[in-house]
């Protein structure tokens, strides 16, 4: 089970920092994700990590304003955001994969068996 934290209203240019914990099970081994969803559109990838060497990658949107990260001893993966936009306000989703995805499948929400339950981000202007 996948626990999502740490939305909430922010100005815009400021920052937030969602976690995702795991219980049950550890991410060794694993693929993290976040992803971002809206009313109306698509749920959009911002960014994963591949626990096995800490590898990153990010949405172009995204990049260069939010870093993710992973805490082993926590079993826990985290997305720093950096000058937050009101385009970022979203329900951001966690998501897990077993295994070490490759680059073409980390953006793809079907490559994820894990979800967690979502926390809102709202930036405001």
């Amino acid at each position: 089970q996948l626990q999502a934290s740490g939305g909430g209203l922010v100005q815009a240019g400021g920052s937030l920092r969602v976690s995702c914990a795991a219980s049950g099970r550890t991410f060794s081994g694993y693929t993290s994700g976040w992803f971002r969803q809206t009313p109306g559109k698509e749920r959009e990838f911002v960014a994963a990590i591949r626990w096995s060497e800490g590898s990153t990658a990010y949405a172009d949107s995204v990049k260069g304003r939010f870093t993710i990260s992973r805490d082993n001893a926590k079993n826990t993966v985290y997305l720093q955001m950096n000058s937050l936009k009101p385009e970022d306000t979203a329900v951001y989703y966690c998501a897990a994969a077993q295994g070490r995805l490759i680059t073409s499948l980390l953006g793809l929400p079907i490559s994820y068996t894990y979800w967690g339950q979502g926390t809102q981000v709202t930036v405001s202007s």
